[in-house]
């Protein structure tokens, strides 16, 4: 894992969604009452960002990150351009940056590295959104906070477990987590921990609301008395090499029938996809009636539409 922490600051030029902190609190707890909002009202907001557009660059392949921006886009009145592939094979990431702040009016990008975000954020006068990167997934976790307010009416005091890759979702859960006031629990295999500075962050920032913040590698004390519990793929994208090594590390990691048991009753089940059922997860808890994780895929939508009209207002 990057060993890397970016701190919150914005680019004078714009306000950016590099990772998750560059939203402050206050600004988090809005754009979920926005989100709601605009949930419940589609054709209240249908003019919203009417004559804006919007960069979709996607260096990895994409189901719910591209359908969910570009059908945000146009449900609020706008339209995209994307482009699929490398970023900068031809030319400087600095001029690609430069040549779309003159055309779009913000960046959407998913990317290997988050050093591409940065790059394009330092260099760009519109807004730049992380898509994904390798260290963190913002627009991932803002729809999982709606979910989990969703389900439950309330945030603060939640216990979310997560079991698996300490991973980009798990920056951004418990980086999330940590300033709503949620209880975050991490499970992982020694070894694949999250970003020891980021877990630093997160505990920092939980001390502020009180929540607690654990790491740990032993999945069954992680989900006790846990509301949700999370997972995520064992090898993600650009780890295939590492597939067949982590199956057999991460076996006794995975999210099955008993482990949801053992958190409590009403604990609902959470993935953010795409699941590599008989994997991180079997298909019984997928297709149980716990499982959300499609309610997850739809706040994307919901989320982003939020983001878009909070950064280009």
């Amino acid at each position: 894992m990057a060993a890397t922490l970016f701190q919150p600051a914005a680019h004078a030029g714009a306000i950016n969604l590099r990772h998750d902190l560059d939203l402050s609190t206050d600004q988090l707890v809005q754009l979920l009452d926005l989100a709601e909002q605009m949930k419940q009202s589609r054709a209240r907001f249908a003019s919203a960002l009417k004559g804006r557009y919007i960069t979709l660059l996607f260096e990895k392949p994409s189901l719910r990150t591209r359908f969910t921006f570009e059908l945000a886009i146009k449900q609020l009145g706008g339209d995209s351009v994307s482009q699929i592939g490398p970023i900068a094979d031809r030319e400087p990431l600095k001029d690609v940056a430069r040549n779309l702040e003159r055309w779009t009016d913000l960046i959407v990008a998913r990317v290997f590295s988050q050093q591409t975000i940065e790059e394009l954020a330092l260099w760009a006068r519109v807004p730049v959104v992380n898509g994904l990167s390798d260290l963190y997934h913002p627009c991932q976790a803002l729809a999982d906070m709606l979910t989990l307010k969703e389900q439950f009416g309330r945030l603060k005091g939640l216990k979310l477990a997560y079991v698996g890759d300490g991973n980009n979702v798990a920056h951004s859960l418990l980086l999330d987590a940590a300033r709503l006031g949620i209880n975050c629990s991490i499970a992982t295999p020694a070894g694949y921990e999250p970003n020891a500075a980021i877990v630093a962050q997160a505990r920092e920032l939980a001390a502020e609301t009180r929540a607690e913040i654990e790491v740990t590698n032993d999945p069954e004390q992680a989900v006790m008395a846990a509301n949700a519990i999370y997972t995520d793929v064992w090898a993600s994208m650009g780890q295939e090499t590492e597939a067949s090594e982590r199956r057999e590390v991460f076996a006794g990691f995975q999210v099955n029938e008993s482990l949801m048991a053992a958190a409590r009753q009403d604990a609902v089940f959470m993935h953010c996809l795409p699941a590599k059922r008989g994997q991180e997860t079997t298909d019984a808890v997928m297709e149980s009636s716990q499982s959300v994780v499609f309610d997850q895929a739809e706040n994307r939508l919901h989320a982003q539409k939020a983001l878009l009209l909070m950064l280009l207002q």
